[in-house]
């Protein structure tokens, strides 16, 4: 038989076996390790509500304050809460199985480029949830609290506070990814960083417009979304070029 002839049947239908058992299994350590963060997390469910809604409060009149209008809210927001921290604290585990899985059957080269991707994005994310905590929601309900009414009591409810927090922080982590999704399509060969330099107006102008359709109706979190995004437009051109060379090589 020759070498290079396909395998036959039955030595295929093993070697599929071994991969559907190497996924479970890498299926299983996944999930395991998200269940057992977010019962660690539990707790702490509660403390963790609070350090949430700490931008709200610094921000509400004297007396101010969230309120629940459901009856069990007060029970399922912060196991909301938990289990989404358990999910953004468990991210690198998560790909970690996955890449684990995949990378066997990926050549050296896009071993060296997907791994510094991964982390990149991961990082990324992170950078864009802890910018949008810290920075954007004070401004926010800084805002929202100036705006009020006279004669209105701005009390939100919990359930409907943590959406829109959650919200802001997908916005801003995938907001983020801008210049890992600009170096995929650099070396996917679909836009070349000239072709990205010469865009740049037309990019400014939709950064700008997705900023106005993701952010509360006021100018500053616009601005505090459309600034850092065509900051990483740059960088993002920066890092196609970089790669642009060795894809071609």
């Amino acid at each position: 038989m020759s070498v290079d002839a396909p395998l036959p049947p039955r030595e295929e239908a093993p070697r599929l076996l071994d991969h559907l058992i190497e996924l479970r299994a890498r299926l299983l350590r996944a999930v395991a390790g998200l269940l057992l963060v977010f019962v660690g997390l539990l707790p702490f469910a509660h403390r963790l509500y609070a350090w949430l809604a700490q931008p709200l409060l610094d921000k509400l009149p004297e007396g101010g304050q969230l309120i629940a209008t459901e009856v069990a809210s007060p029970f399922f927001a912060p196991l909301k809460l938990a289990f989404v921290v358990a999910l953004m604290a468990t991210v690198p585990w998560l790909l970690y199985q996955a890449w684990a899985f995949v990378a066997p059957g990926l050549y050296q080269r896009e071993k060296r480029l997907a791994l510094p991707l991964l982390v990149t994005a991961v990082a990324l994310f992170y950078l864009g949830c802890a910018f949008a905590y810290f920075l954007v929601l004070p401004s926010v309900f800084g805002f929202l609290a100036n705006v009020t009414p006279e004669g209105v009591a701005m009390m939100t409810d919990i359930n409907a506070y943590l959406d829109f927090v959650l919200v802001i922080f997908i916005a801003f982590g995938a907001s983020f990814e801008l210049p890992v999704a600009l170096v995929i399509l650099a070396l996917l060969g679909w836009v070349t960083p000239q072709q990205l330099r010469e865009g740049r107006g037309y990019a400014i102008v939709g950064i700008f417009v997705v900023a106005a359709v993701i952010t509360p109706p006021d100018v500053v979190s616009q601005l505090m979304l459309a600034i850092p995004m065509c900051v990483l437009y740059e960088l993002g051109i920066l890092a196609a070029g970089w790669v642009a060379p060795r894809r071609e090589a």
